[in-house]
């Protein structure tokens, strides 16, 4: 089967078979590998990707499904060597990326959130994080850094 999609503003084509997982096509036919497979369950968030602007576990999401979609993954989140996107700069700020398993999947996820949700509450941010699995620090670090974020923002300092 042939597929053809747009991955980060680029026309693509797959051909294959139409359960291979898009996680499979980003890392091995594409060579994006910000986005990480981990649990292969949809369990982790560490695959979460945009596909026609909605944060999905590209794990869960076979390629056969996807004929004329936009998917964007962490890699359009910063262009080259420039600088990183605000909310993953201001993640890294507060120090919350230890193992950078997990932060691709988080900014992915929070980024589509906060797009639609633009002055959330801490319970909200929670929330938005709940099919996000980190391993090696504590949320309550990673919702500050998304509430201070927020703040920025709109202009307001914690």
């Amino acid at each position: 089967m042939t597929v053809t999609l747009t991955i980060n503003g680029s026309a693509c084509r797959f051909t294959g078979d139409p359960m291979t997982p898009l996680v499979d096509v980003l890392r091995r036919e594409r060579f994006l590998t910000g986005t990480k497979a981990v649990c292969r369950e949809g369990f982790c968030g560490a695959c979460t990707v945009e596909v026609d602007g909605m944060a999905v576990m590209s794990c869960l999401r076979p390629i056969g499904l996807l004929q004329g979609a936009a998917v964007t993954s962490i890699e359009a989140m910063s262009t080259g060597d420039g600088p990183l996107h605000p909310l993953a700069a201001a993640l890294e700020a507060a120090d919350v990326v230890q193992c950078g398993m997990c932060f691709p999947g988080m900014v992915m996820s929070l980024s589509s959130f906060l797009r639609d949700s633009p002055a959330p509450t801490r319970t909200d941010v929670k929330a938005a994080m709940a099919g996000n699995i980190c391993r090696c620090t504590g949320y309550e670090r990673i919702v500050d850094a998304v509430m201070e974020f927020v703040g920025h923002r709109q202009g307001v300092r914690s």
